[in-house]
């Protein structure tokens, strides 16, 4: 059997994920201590794991609606309007997802045909660009930079735009830099896409997870940008379900709709037991989601602090809970540095170029780890920043 012959050309030439590889290699050793991974160290809040319980004992295990619930699309409908002043219609413009990642595909899907550009900053997560090139899309790149604070700007945004732009990507709060976009960052990219008729998908998954006293905006709050936005987000981060794998996407009505197609034909529904958890989460969760961000705030710093001490320099991150520090004052690229990390300190942490290529010179370390978990790693890789020096 020729597979070559066989397989899809489009597929076959995607890259695996750059996060997997050290994950991989971590994987046949012992002892390694990981700042790797994206996902939350808490347990999902009992009372929300309970819900899902009680759905289960009372027999609620069958398929729902291709949307969700109607309960909890009414829920996500009061939720981004009490935390982020979007008004969305719960039958005609929300759509409960398999996680955030299903709603980023749906969208794409939805509205990018072949030979459409569509811009997505980076560095960033690293589902963007293979979706798009699934999609038949042309992804253009925007390399956004510590100097700007990882922002995308009006500046760049025009520069990229042509023609055959057919998608703006926005995804803020970032993983894996921690940059946010404000109010005035978002009413600026706004203005530059007044005349054109470019689409904004919103991946919002870290919405919840702001600090030093800032509070995610949305660009969909943003006058004139509702209508050409599709907002993602999810329960993943925020309220610990990483592994009930929930999400949802608003938008307007017209996109809406063809993505619960593609999600009808592809998904059917989202699970039956985790949209019943859902309802919990979003009616009395905020407590629970409050200390979790709280202990994170604390490790952000801790971890800041720890590289900057290292004379690693990083900025202060201000949503998510990943450390983006500069690792070029060791001399090493981003891939040496965390091959070398792993083999001589077995620390786990991951190379910025896994999110593109303006990653370069940087290394992800994520911080929803113990604090003794952190504290550990540091004090390894100063041991292994020590050897670097002594050659």
């Amino acid at each position: 059997m020729d597979y070559e012959k066989i397989l899809s050309p489009t597929v076959a030439s995607l890259p695996p994920s750059g996060i997997r590889k050290f994950f991989d290699i971590a994987g046949t050793m012992t002892g390694v201590i990981s700042l790797g991974v994206g996902e939350p160290d808490f347990q999902t809040p009992w009372e929300i794991r309970n819900a899902g319980i009680r759905s289960l004992e009372n027999g609620k295990t069958r398929y729902t609606a291709n949307r969700g619930l109607e309960t909890l699309c009414r829920e996500i409908a009061d939720y981004q309007k009490r935390k982020y002043d979007l008004c969305y219609d719960p039958a005609t413009e929300i759509m409960v997802t398999v996680g955030g990642s299903e709603g980023i595909d749906a969208a794409i899907r939805a509205m990018v045909t072949p030979g459409d550009e569509v811009i997505i900053p980076q560095p960033s997560y690293v589902c963007y660009e293979p979706l798009v090139r699934m999609a038949g899309g042309v992804p253009v790149i925007l390399e956004t930079t510590a100097e700007y604070d990882f922002k995308v700007t009006p500046q760049m945004l025009r520069g990229a735009l042509t023609a055959k732009t057919k998608l703006l990507i926005l995804p803020y709060p970032c993983n894996p830099t921690g940059a946010i976009m404000e109010k005035a960052d978002l009413e600026a990219l706004a203005e530059a896409l007044r005349e054109t008729n470019v689409m904004v998908l919103s991946d919002e998954i870290y919405a919840e997870l702001t600090f030093g006293g800032r509070r995610h905006v949305s660009i969909a709050a943003v006058p004139g940008m509702r209508e050409r936005t599709v907002v993602v987000n999810g329960f993943s981060k925020a309220f610990s379900m990483t592994g009930w794998r929930l999400g949802y996407a608003c938008a307007p009505a017209p996109v809406l709709k063809q993505m619960v197609k593609i999600h009808q034909y592809a998904i059917m529904c989202a699970p039956t037991t985790a949209q019943y958890a859902a309802i919990e989460a979003l009616r009395n969760g905020d407590e629970a989601v409050a200390a979790m961000k709280e202990e994170y705030d604390l490790r952000r710093r801790l971890i800041v602090n720890g590289f900057n001490e290292l004379g690693l320099a990083c900025r202060t991150p201000l949503g998510a809970f990943y450390a983006f520090p500069c690792i070029r004052s060791t001399g090493l690229t981003s891939e040496e540095f965390c091959e070398k990390l792993l083999y001589s300190q077995k620390v786990a942490v991951v190379p910025g170029t896994a999110f593109g290529k303006g990653g370069e010179g940087f290394i992800r370390a994520s911080y929803c780890y113990s604090t003794e978990h952190i504290s550990e790693a540091l004090r390894r890789i100063a041991k292994f920043l020590q050897e670097l020096k002594q050659g």
